[in-house]
């Protein structure tokens, strides 16, 4: 969970830094690219988490 926070974390400063700063929109599309991928990761991340493994006795 803490890959998923620092990820969104550096998505918002890239997105930041490249939307206020004048010839660095290439920062921006960088940090939406990484926010949908992210985002991704933990949508299959928790859709395959949600299976419990039983163990045979």
């Amino acid at each position: 969970m803490s890959l998923f926070l620092f990820l969104v974390l550096v998505a918002l400063v890239l997105g930041i830094i490249g939307f206020a700063a004048h010839g660095l929109f290439y920062l921006f599309i960088i940090g939406v690219v990484v926010l949908f991928a992210d985002l991704a990761y933990v949508a299959l991340r928790f859709r395959r988490g949600g299976r419990k493994h039983r163990i045979a006795r």
